[in-house]
């Protein structure tokens, strides 16, 4: 088995200076670790079939090695600037890289790796680079306040003149989301099929950033696109939204698969199967390297078809008695047009309820991808002049969020819809991890007002649009890559990932799991972990851009916890004596029928403070230089066992 890695940071936890150095855990049989040279040594005939790789030089193979990891690492200790995006550390973070020379193949993953989102990727040659992707993530529960999570842009924006195009593989959020905040200070061509590219000109319309001067550029199956010293050609694949691709990226040190998220649908609603054929021909060009999801790792078997679902709908539309409300993911357009079949096939309209759902919609409608009658389509606001068996909405909230339109509806907050008895709702999607509450909360909901719900749980109404065991072993075989980087998921499904890897032939040196940051690195046949730049995830708060710290999080947790108390004291310019007793609001402390003993004696405290002398600091003396807030918050401590956060204002006239 291959060694566990020693806890890591936070990715969002302070850096510290004396960390040490990012290096490779060696093989567990070694006690004294040589330096080598990781040569193409022949893969296992499961893993490669017939072909064969010749070694530069005979080694022996070492059993059940590590996969390659990193240990903790340094980073900045300067604080990320809140204006614009953060700027480029400087130090050890940055200064090594440029010590490794200007002819290395480097990969540095800058977000989905050991996480769920934030996907980012660069590839780096001589004096090029391209990204892959920019999406976001969500915040974690830790994060109150915070609305969404973004790569950190530093090393990107120190070596912004080497940049030379961004690739998109598909469009969804977790790899397009941070695109109107890297646009701002990038301007380079972006390079992604025809509904990605549509999806990200309506959110640079609609994040109301003023980015302009972006160039999208629209590309087909099966294009190729050079840039610099790098060529990478398009592969249709399969997933939960129209025109997705993998990326086969021609550099000088070779050749690299990149995956992006995929399934293998023999059935698809529409288009064609994913590319095998081209994916089994890019594989006997001798891959240096793939980088590929692990999403469903953990996952036996194969993935259902997306038609599955359409079966599903169909059963359930025919036994409905009433109207019909069903939420999905906005970009799941091949779900979308199996509602429309179902729809029309039992004589309903379809109406959409939710913003992102109406853009995602007209985007995939205004390319060709929706197929209807004209007349299945009514606006929301003309539901009310048509029975209900006549109707089917679909609508936004797959996921619980609280501003969504389902949820509105179940807790009777909707403008204009509300759920009533008869009702059926189907949730055609499946929890993201973290929002499981949310999801159940509003299911709860619904069932309140009357409504039959239907979700995963219950019906075959959602199939999963990421490879399961067995598509991602057919894709290994198909690939058959020297070095293997799993990535797009948590820790476990990297590591899940790297076991089924080595299952399938390639030896535990070639396979290495990355951290965000972390530098892979092919330089004169030889393949390690190189180093690393700074990674950690930039926090949104409302319009402002990583300034809420870890003080800002702690302090907002502190508050959710422990509640606040305001002090208002008036004092005299003279004495410092108080010209009136001190007003003390309590919020979110403890219960009012215990407050009022409680804030009497900080009264009490503070009054006495202000009337001794014989030399000792007056009240204000106190206040400025914080000596109150330390008495009050012990006595505070004392009485309750809570900590509030106190504020004190002070008024002298």
């Amino acid at each position: 088995m291959p060694l566990q890695p020693k806890r890591r940071r936070s990715r969002l936890a302070p850096r510290r200076k004396d960390s040490a150095e990012p290096v490779q855990v060696p093989p567990a049989a070694a006690k004294k670790p040589e330096k080598k040279t990781v040569t193409a040594a022949a893969i296992p005939a499961k893993a490669s079939g017939n072909r064969k790789r010749t070694a530069a030089k005979p080694r022996p193979a070492t059993p059940k090695a590590s996969p390659s990891v990193t240990k903790p690492r340094p980073a900045t200790a300067k604080k990320r600037q809140s204006a614009g995006v953060a700027k480029p550390a400087k130090g050890k973070a940055a200064t090594s890289l440029e010590k490794l020379g200007n002819t290395a193949l480097r990969v540095i993953p800058l977000g989905g790796m050991r996480e769920i989102g934030k996907n980012m990727l660069v590839y780096e040659c001589g004096d090029d680079m391209i990204i892959v992707d920019c999406g976001i993530a969500f915040p974690e529960e830790d994060m109150p306040g915070i609305d969404i999570v973004i790569p950190d842009f530093s090393y990107i924006l120190q070596h912004k003149d080497k940049i030379r195009a961004i690739f998109l593989t598909h469009g969804h959020e977790d790899h397009i989301g941070a695109l109107p905040w890297l646009c701002k200070d990038i301007q380079v061509p972006i390079y992604g099929n025809q509904l990605t590219i549509e999806l990200i000109k309506l959110k640079l319309e609609d994040r109301g950033t003023g980015v302009s001067g972006v160039t999208l550029k629209a590309v087909k199956d099966g294009d190729r696109i050079s840039a610099g010293s790098f060529s990478v050609e398009f592969i249709h694949v399969n997933h939960s939204i129209a025109d997705a691709n993998a990326l086969v990226i021609r550099t000088p040190a070779g050749v690299i698969y990149h995956s992006g998220d995929f399934k293998i649908d023999y059935t698809p609603i529409t288009g064609a199967p994913m590319d095998l054929s081209r994916i089994a021909a890019v594989g006997q060009e001798n891959v240096l390297l793939m980088v590929c999801e692990s999403t469903n790792v953990e996952r036996p078997g194969n993935s259902s078809s997306e038609s599955k679902v359409g079966e599903a709908f169909a059963e359930l539309f025919q036994g409905a008695p009433g109207r019909i409300f069903v939420t999905t993911f906005s970009s799941n357009v091949f779900r979308i047009q199996q509602i429309f079949t179902a729809a029309e096939q039992f004589g309903r309209k379809v109406a959409l309820i939710g913003r992102s759902m109406l853009n995602y919609f007209n985007a995939a409608n205004a390319l060709g991808y929706i197929n209807m009658q004209p007349d299945t389509l009514i606006d929301a606001n003309d539901v009310d002049r048509y029975a209900a068996d006549q109707l089917v909405l679909i609508t936004t909230g797959s996921q619980g969020e609280p501003m969504s339109a389902l949820t509105r509806m179940a807790f009777s907050e909707h403008r204009r819809i509300e759920i009533v008895p008869g009702d059926t709702v189907i949730l055609s999607s499946s929890a993201i991890p973290g929002n499981e509450k949310s999801v159940y909360r509003v299911i709860n909901e619904l069932y309140k007002r009357g409504a039959h719900v239907i979700y995963e749980s219950l019906a075959e109404i959602h199939v999963s649009g990421h490879a399961y065991q067995d598509e991602l072993k057919l894709l290994h075989h198909l690939v058959r890559p020297r070095y293997f980087i799993p990535g797009h998921g948590e820790y476990r499904h990297l590591y899940r990932h790297a076991e089924l890897a080595h299952k399938l032939g390639l030896p535990w040196d070639q396979i290495f799991l990355l951290n965000n940051g972390d530098i892979f690195e092919y330089q004169n046949d030889n393949a390690r972990i190189g180093g690393f730049v700074q990674a950690s995830g930039i926090l949104i708060d409302g319009s402002s851009m990583g300034n809420a710290d870890n003080l800002v999080l702690r302090e907002r947790r502190l508050l959710a916890d422990e509640g606040v108390v305001a002090i208002f004291l008036a004092v005299s310019q003279k004495d410092g004596q108080l010209i009136h007793d001190p007003d003390i609001q309590a919020r979110g402390f403890i219960y009012e029928r215990e407050a009022d003993q409680v804030i009497r004696e900080c009264q009490k405290r503070i009054t006495a403070y202000a009337r001794r002398g014989n030399g000792k600091p007056s009240l204000p003396e106190m206040v400025r230089s914080g000596q109150l807030r330390t008495q009050l918050e012990s006595l505070l401590f004392e009485r309750t066992r809570r900590r509030p956060i106190i504020l004190i204002s002070l008024v002298e006239v």
